[in-house]
């Protein structure tokens, strides 16, 4: 399980469909705690790695949370949730620069939202960890168009996890 971890010095997760799904039917993203969930394998996967301690993988979670741009809920609430998700699934809080998210509506262009590769290049940045070394965990086109854009590997949520994939 943990060999898995080795293969990137960090590791970059999406968040919605990825590490957690949102409880509430036809709804992108969770808009408060009680609306999330974290997916199956997610806490045991995450919680085997000593992340972001000496010698170990870093951790990040990339996330577009466009419900932001379309004043649905606030930044404070989407970074809220972000980090609550992180301490569920790994154990540990994240700074920060290590959890990135698009909170623009989805009529507006914009570099950071997925597939575009801002929010992947101010993590690297932040933990100065060059591309050849991240890896992007998604479920999307739009996460593996991302990964393509910074110039990192690209893993399935599937894959890591350990899910079926869909037919």
């Amino acid at each position: 399980m943990t060999s898995l971890f080795s293969e990137y010095r960090l590791w970059i997760f999406d968040a919605d469909d990825t590490l957690r799904r949102t409880t509430v039917p036809g709804q992108p993203c969770p808009r408060a705690e009680d609306q999330w969930v974290l997916l199956a394998g997610v806490r045991e996967r995450l919680r085997a790695v000593r992340w972001n301690t000496p010698g170990a993988p870093k951790l990040g979670v990339a996330s577009n949370q466009d419900q932001v741009g379309a004043g649905i809920i606030s930044a404070e609430t989407a970074r809220s949730l972000l980090h609550a998700m992180v301490y569920a699934a790994a154990g540990i809080r994240l700074p920060e620069p290590a959890v990135q998210f698009c909170p623009h509506a989805l009529d507006v262009r914009c570099a950071c939202r997925k597939p575009g590769p801002a929010m992947l290049e101010r993590i690297m940045s932040h933990y100065d960890i060059g591309p050849s070394a991240t890896v992007l965990v998604g479920d999307q086109a739009s996460d593996r168009a991302a990964a393509r854009a910074a110039r990192t590997a690209y893993l399935d949520a599937a894959e890591v996890f350990g899910w079926a994939q869909s037919a």
